[in-house]
């Protein structure tokens, strides 16, 4: 197939849309590591005295990411987001209000490869969060590995990320007055290996603890689905119970991510890269499931929870997937 190149005359805000797009996917595929590396060197360099005191000074401060995160309005509102959410774009849908009172778990589907809707909706006000959802303050939950790197945690952490960890969770929904949103991709890294176009396949059955811990601290499930999450990036074909699925799971195992292996096109040309395709997301989050404060939940009452939650998701997908260009015959299927 020949090379399909990029124009030479593009509008210089298509040119920063797609610089928006290539530090982000940049930053969660080598930063962390650069910024690890960069540490390791400072210490053994002329710097090491700054890097010692930071070192220390992260040492002091390694709970931080359980206990709320440490959020920064300026970096969520940096002028770069609105340039990255008009690459897709991406948008945020409001299907009702909410009460700034409450606590609520947002169930975010699918993971897609990098999530991409999660980030622009949650971790940036370029999609107006704060005007759609006035008092709540969201918090998306991400692997604690992240965590552990010197100087990409705090810009993680700015941008309202915090650790997937039970205590991090248990600490938001536990916050008095109410007001704070978990944002959790439900299906896991697992989910982004079936994240191939047009796939509609959520890892959610086995998958109950978030239902449990809802119920212990009386929060509400709200279910979001993001259409067009899985439209960004093509997959290497590796269906269950293949060569490649194995060694992936295997991989994650061993590592605590899941590895796709991913590409969609490049920077100066459109056959092949790691820049996501220009596709639309629409993140639609829908009504709260309320449910009630349960100290010690039985298994069948999360159960019986759990299986509420997952008819409220099909019926929001029901609702809008024709609005959204997903065909009267697809339906979500669970695993």
């Amino acid at each position: 197939m020949p090379l399909h190149f990029a124009p030479l005359r593009l509008p210089l805000r298509r040119r920063l849309q797609t610089a928006a797009v290539l530090q982000w996917v940049c930053s969660f595929l080598a930063l962390g590591q650069l910024c690890a590396v960069l540490f390791a060197l400072a210490l053994r360099g002329p710097l090491w005295l700054p890097a010692l005191l930071y070192g220390l000074w992260l040492l002091a401060d390694r709970d931080t990411p359980r206990r709320g995160g440490r959020r920064s309005a300026w970096v969520r509102g940096w002028p770069l987001w609105t340039y990255f959410r008009d690459y897709f774009p991406i948008s945020l849908v409001r299907t009702t209000e909410l009460d700034p009172r409450r606590n609520y778990i947002f169930g975010f589907h699918p993971h897609g490869v990098l999530a991409a809707g999660a980030f622009a909706n949650f971790c940036t006000e370029a999609t107006g969060f704060g005007v759609l959802f006035p008092g709540l303050r969201p918090h998306l939950l991400t692997l604690p590995c992240w965590f552990r790197l010197p100087l990409f945690r705090d810009y993680m952490m700015s941008g309202g990320l915090v650790s997937s960890e039970k205590s991090s969770l248990e600490y938001l929904l536990s916050r008095e007055g109410g007001g704070q949103v978990a944002v959790i991709a439900l299906g896991g890294p697992p989910e982004s290996l079936d994240a191939h176009p047009g796939a509609l396949t959520l890892q959610l059955l086995g998958r109950k603890g978030f239902v449990r811990i809802a119920l212990e601290h009386g929060a509400s499930l709200v279910p979001v689905f993001s259409f067009g999450e899985n439209e960004l990036f093509r997959q290497i074909p590796n269906p269950p119970g293949s060569g490649l699925r194995r060694f992936q799971l295997r991989l994650q195992r061993i590592l605590g991510v899941a590895i796709p292996l991913f590409h969609a096109r490049g920077v100066f040309q459109y056959n092949f890269g790691l820049l996501p395709f220009r596709r639309p997301i629409h993140t639609v989050v829908g009504s709260p499931l309320v449910l009630p404060r349960t100290p010690n939940p039985s298994p069948q009452t999360v159960e019986r929870w759990h299986g509420l939650y997952l008819e409220r998701l099909v019926a929001l997908f029901e609702e809008h997937k024709l609005g959204y260009g997903v065909p009267p015959e697809r339906h979500l299927t669970f695993v």
